[in-house]
Order: C-alpha cells, then sequence, then structure tokens
C-alpha cells in the first residue's frame, strides 16, 4: 500500500466561530483507494500558507509512501532541514499527515485506532466546554466571548445553562484579554472581579460542576500566584496555562506554590517539550493539542510518560472535529485520561461538515466502533465554505 494523493480543505467555520473562524483539513489516499483524513491545528500563518506547506511536505516525503510506516516518516519529517527541533508550523503540518495515516491504517484492518493503541480503556469520555455567548439571547449582539468570561452576572448564568444540559465541568477565563505584552501584573480590580466571577460561578453550580480556570498565559508569576490563593476556597479542578509556556521553571513555581492543579500543553510539542513539565513537575495534567503535538502516536507517547509521573492528560481542542476525533481515539485507550474539551455538544458546524457526528451524550462522548477515526468528512460541505478571510486576531496588539 502507498500513498498517492493529496487534497487540502480550507475550510470557514460560520459564526459563532466556535472552535475558531476556520479548519484546515487534509485528506490522503493510497492507491487502493483507501482515505484518510487529518486535520492541522492553527499556525502563525494564513491558513491557505498552511495548505501550501503540507502540500509541500507531501511532495518531498509522503507521495509513495507506506502508511503503516508512522514512525519512519514522523523522524523524516521532524529532521527535515535539519531542523529535529519541535518547530509549531512543522508539527502542526505532521500531525495533519500522520492523523491521516492511522486513519488510513485503521479502515485498512477495519478497527478503531485506539484498537490498534493498547485497546479501548473508557466506554465513555467525560466532557468539558468553555462559556459562549447564549445564541438565543435577544442581548447577544451586545455579548463577547471576554463579558461571558469574566461578568459576575453572566458567567455564572451561562455555566449553570451549560450544567442543564448535561454537562459536570466547565470552562473560563475570568482575565482576559490577553496581549502580545504578556506576562503581566494583574491589577487589584482585575484580581478582585475574578475572585468574584469565581464565587458566584460556584454558588451557580455547585459542587454538580467541576470549574476549570483556561487562562491565556497573561499573568507573571507572582500575579498568578495571587491569583491562585483567591482562587483556592472555591476548588477549581485546575489552573490553565497561568504564565507564559516558554518557561517551564517559573510554571514549576506556580504549581509549588498553589494546592489547584496546573494544567498545560496546546503550545506545546512533540515529548520533548512536555517531559521538561514533568520533570520539573510544572504540571499536574497536560493537555496536548492532537492537530499541533506531533499526531496520534507522539501523544499516546507523552500519555505514557505521564502516567509514569501520576499525571492526567485532557487533550486540548479550539479546533475542528477532525483533530476532536483524534483526540477521542487517544483519549479512549489512556488510562491516565482525565477530561476531553468539547466545543460545547458539537453542535452547528461541526456536525455538519462531518457524515457521521461525533456522539455526545449526558456529559460524555461515546467513542464510536466504526473503523479509523470513526468520523468522515463531508467534502461537499467543506468545499461549499472556502475561508476567504486573514488570521483571526487572537491578542491585543497594543499594552493593556
Amino acid at each position: 500500500m502507498k500513498i498517492k494523493e493529496l487534497k487540502t480543505y480550507v475550510v470557514a467555520n460560520p459564526p459563532p466561530h466556535n472552535g475558531g473562524p476556520y479548519f484546515v483539513f487534509l485528506k490522503l489516499t493510497t492507491d487502493d483507494k483507501i482515505e484518510g483524513i487529518g486535520e492541522v491545528y492553527g499556525a502563525p500563518f494564513h491558513p491557505h500558507k498552511v495548505a501550501l506547506l503540507i502540500e509541500d511536505i507531501f511532495e518531498r516525503h509522503v507521495i509513495n509512501w507506506d502508511p503503516f510506516r508512522i514512525e519512519s516518516l514522523w523522524r523524516i519529517i521532524y529532521s527535515s532541514g535539519y531542523s529535529q527541533h519541535p518547530d509549531m508550523t512543522l508539527m502542526g503540518v505532521l500531525s495533519g499527515i500522520e492523523m491521516a495515516c492511522w486513519d488510513i491504517i485503521g479502515k485498512s484492518l477495519n478497527q478503531p485506532i485506539y484498537n490498534l493503541l493498547g485497546g479501548q480503556v473508557h466506554e465513555k469520555l467525560r466532557s468539558y466546554t468553555y462559556l459562549y455567548p447564549d445564541s438565543n439571547s435577544v442581548t447577544k449582539d451586545a455579548w463577547s466571548i471576554a463579558d461571558v468570561f469574566g461578568h459576575p452576572e453572566l458567567t455564572p448564568e451561562r455555566a449553570a445553562a451549560y450544567v442543564k444540559q448535561g454537562f459536570t465541568a466547565v470552562k473560563f477565563d475570568p482575565v482576559m484579554p490577553m496581549s502580545a505584552f504578556d506576562p503581566r501584573q494583574l491589577s487589584l480590580e482585575v484580581l478582585d472581579n475574578a475572585e468574584l466571577v469565581i464565587k458566584n460561578t460556584r454558588e451557580a453550580v455547585g459542587s454538580k460542576c467541576d470549574l476549570l480556570i483556561g487562562t491565556h498565559g497573561q499573568m507573571t508569576t507572582s500575579s498568578a500566584i495571587r491569583l491562585a490563593k483567591r482562587m483556592e476556597p472555591f476548588d477549581p479542578l485546575w489552573f490553565e496555562e497561568p504564565v507564559p509556556p516558554e518557561n517551564v521553571n517559573e510554571m514549576a513555581r506556580v504549581a509549588q506554590s498553589t494546592s489547584i492543579p496546573i494544567a498545560t500543553g496546546e503550545r506545546l510539542s512533540t515529548k520533548y517539550e512536555f517531559v521538561g513539565l514533568l520533570e520539573k513537575q510544572a504540571a499536574a495534567i497536560l493537555q496536548p493539542a492532537l492537530g499541533r503535538v506531533g499526531g496520534i502516536l507522539e501523544a499516546k507517547k507523552i500519555a505514557g510518560m505521564a502516567e509514569a509521573h501520576y499525571t492526567h492528560i485532557a487533550p486540548h481542542l479550539y479546533c475542528g472535529p477532525i483533530e476532536a476525533a483524534a483526540n477521542i481515539q487517544i483519549a479512549t485507550c489512556s488510562a491516565n485520561f482525565l477530561i476531553q474539551e468539547s466545543i460545547e455538544t458539537f453542535c452547528g458546524f461541526h456536525t455538519e461538515v462531518l457524515i457521521n457526528p461525533i456522539c455526545w451524550d449526558d456529559g460524555y462522548i461515546i467513542p464510536p466502533k466504526t473503523p479509523g477515526l470513526g468520523v468522515e468528512l463531508n467534502e461537499e460541505v467543506a468545499l461549499n465554505n472556502p475561508y476567504n478571510g486573514g488570521i483571526f486576531p487572537k491578542m491585543e496588539e497594543q499594552p493593556i
């Protein structure tokens, strides 16, 4: 069996853009017409440029390759250009190609991928979502994500609404926005508001729901420790990326200063970046994004390292449903899986762009029994929703 063809899809995710404004999918086809799909998590380049990078890697390394030889292909692409370094863009491209190879392997053997990586451990996967504005609210035009994350009344209201849907955990960032000039020292006003938001949200959901504090590296170490002390009485399940991921020593200082578990990993790639977190005891929960970390096998290796350190994995997802499907495969076969990020209940466009949608039921994802990734891209929908915009701005470009 040899890989013969590549097709890429740069797909617009319609409003309200939950999971991002665009998704980059790819499809590999073998000489015996088995197809595998993959997804590349956002790189710091325009998605159409990312599609060109996928084509470049395919033409140089993937065409005529045996999709079963994943370990060799991974090493060849990782080492291309005499790099051998966790480059976020290259690893995103490699991740999408790698998961498409696994999809082909699973289909050729008529097995879900998790059965090829140790077998099913979890019958269902506990799920959480970010808080999003209420699409049915008459005031929705006045709401932004920052409002829903950090408003003493709106945040608990939205959290309670997700509990009614069946969620047992929700995530929000009470110190938004982010800035290109982070990390920063939070003001007393921001600290006071964050504490009030978390307090009110805990009171709104009681013990029925875990609170996941999903910050984005906005704080200096000292500021993160100050916020953690205020949050501890409300017992969050985790404190995510309290400081930027570039300095493991400072992440470890936060971890050693609070009883709240530290979670991180969405901006890291390969086992080589995650091993430092474990060695420094900088995180209790690892969050690899499978469209960036290096793919499914690399995530399994990271899960194994984490298990030896009594550390959980909680695969990250702010992306499309193909990366979600890969996350589900690795979560299903990993003993130290904790919880899976969902984009709400995978409704809306996350359902429309798949032929066989992800199954979410009363707070849990039900792993598929079908071969490969367990989902199929609806190519007609993907092609009918081309992305023609710019790069979605995620950070303030001026100091706060």
